[in-house]
């Protein structure tokens, strides 16, 4: 339809053309005349057409599902982006692992290589899981994929090593076989004696048995331990614990219903302890299904029970937080279980900082008896309980360590011993005797480590 439009007077305003470009007078779309009163009346033609509001509402719709839907992919690449840097430092790990199986491969078992199968699947899972999210391929990708086969692939070969010497391993097999029927009288001799202190001390220690690095997969988790109750309750006898940190304190622990379930990193339990309990030192033990560690503030010797989750706390007055261990900070307190019952080791201003062996009355939570040693704790690497027996230890070279000092609380007599084992590595944070196994529990450098101990029974 055509819109007759004044625009305007000439007299008031000047001529039309000052405001109309010439070409649209031209054009057609733009007609002028002279009305009857002599002004200047302008005709303009519009196209017939409606404005397509529907489609601009359609357009802004549109427009913000785009944009919703950029922001929630903007969220999984961020969700992604922190799930891949945990995921390569453990993919890390894995390389270091599978690097100490391919250089001694005498010294895994089957349940490495299974373990490292599982870990393999599910990095090779979350890589493909990237790839579809992003919906393209890049060449961190491609080289993240190819490194886990790869290593998959390594594995898989080093399992076999036992498999392509199998006729061998059957001959060395039918020997030690041979060779344990004829000395299975001497073995019943040294049989251990389970509970019982019929004999006359510590002769020896095993070589270490270096289990695997701790539930966290951390080196950089130095300060910690792990073992078995010490006197477990009826049903947790296989039970075992494991807590670390980066530094001297102690913030929490898992418990692992079995040897298989530590080895997997499955625990059935952990206990954060809550702000006010929290502790310092790694020298605490589980004992009549109890932890022992010691207490930030104020300084005492704390209980937790495992199945209440109930907390306590007894202050040791003569205890002294001047005299540690030579290996860590702030290990005062040395909690130690063995045949006889439950022990703190510590020192004290008055006995010149040798240290103190305190028997613990376990049903009222106090100091028994006490017996001052001739071991100065701040030279020593460690000390446990065995038999009512304290025995120290210290530092010979960086891969031996020596049990050099023992006293006998029932006949108050000290020994000096030369009793040298291996260490796994130089430092330890943790070192226990438990009696349901007559082994040492030591928390090396982030490892787990354990002795076998040989006594002698003249």
């Amino acid at each position: 339809m055509m819109l007759p439009v004044l625009l305007l007077l000439l007299s008031a305003f000047g001529p039309a053309s000052a405001w109309i470009p010439v070409e649209d007078w031209e054009s057609g779309n733009v007609t002028a005349s002279v009305g009857e009163s002599g002004q200047c009346v302008c005709h303009v033609f519009l196209p017939d057409t409606t404005f397509p509001a529907d489609r601009v509402q359609h357009m802004q719709q549109v427009s913000k599902d785009l944009i919703l839907e950029v922001e929630i992919q903007i969220k999984k690449m961020v969700s992604y982006e922190g799930k891949l840097e945990i995921y390569l430092k453990e993919l890390k790990d894995l390389t270091v692992r599978v690097a100490m199986l391919q250089s001694s491969a005498d010294n895994y078992i089957k349940l490495d290589f299974e373990l490292l199968r599982i870990e393999l699947r599910e990095f090779e899972a979350l890589v493909s899981q990237l790839k579809d999210s992003f919906n393209s391929s890049s060449p961190m990708f491609d080289s993240l994929y190819n490194e886990i086969r790869n290593m998959t692939l390594i594995v898989n070969q080093l399992e076999t090593y036992d498999k392509s010497n199998l006729d061998v391993i059957r001959i060395e097999f039918a020997k030690l076989q041979k060779k344990l029927e004829d000395c299975q009288k001497e073995q019943d001799l040294i049989k251990p004696d389970i509970g019982n202190c019929n004999h006359t001390g510590i002769m020896s220690l095993s070589k270490p048995l270096v289990v695997q690095v701790n539930a966290h997969l951390n080196a950089g988790f130095q300060y910690g331990g792990w073992g078995k109750d010490s006197k477990p309750v009826r049903g947790y006898e296989s039970m075992y614990f494991y807590g670390a940190y980066s530094s001297p304190s102690v913030h929490d622990f898992y418990l692992y219903s079995d040897y298989e379930k530590l080895i997997l990193r499955s625990a059935f339990k952990q206990h954060t302890i809550p702000n006010g309990w929290q502790g310092t030192g790694n020298n605490y033990i589980v004992h009549g299904n109890s932890i022992y560690y010691q207490r930030n503030s104020p300084f005492s010797m704390t209980k937790l029970n495992l199945t209440s989750s109930k907390y306590d706390y007894r202050v040791i007055p003569a205890a002294s937080t001047k005299f540690s261990y030579s290996y860590s900070d702030n290990q005062n307190l040395d909690f130690a279980g063995d045949e006889t019952g439950l022990w703190v080791l510590y020192a004290s201003e008055e006995s010149k900082g040798k240290i103190v062996v305190a028997k613990v009355d376990e049903k009222n939570f106090g100091i028994q008896d006490e017996w001052k040693t001739g071991a100065f704790k701040q030279l020593a690497g460690n000390a446990f309980m065995v038999c009512g027996v304290m025995y120290a230890t210290r530092s010979v070279d960086l891969n031996t360590e020596e049990i050099y000092y023992a006293y006998d609380t029932k006949t108050k007599e000290e020994r000096h011993l030369n009793i040298p084992f291996q260490k796994f590595q130089e430092k330890y944070s943790n070192l226990d005797y438990n009696p349901t196994d007559q082994k040492l529990y030591m928390y090396n450098n982030g490892y787990y480590v354990s002795y076998n101990v040989r006594f002698n029974r003249e």
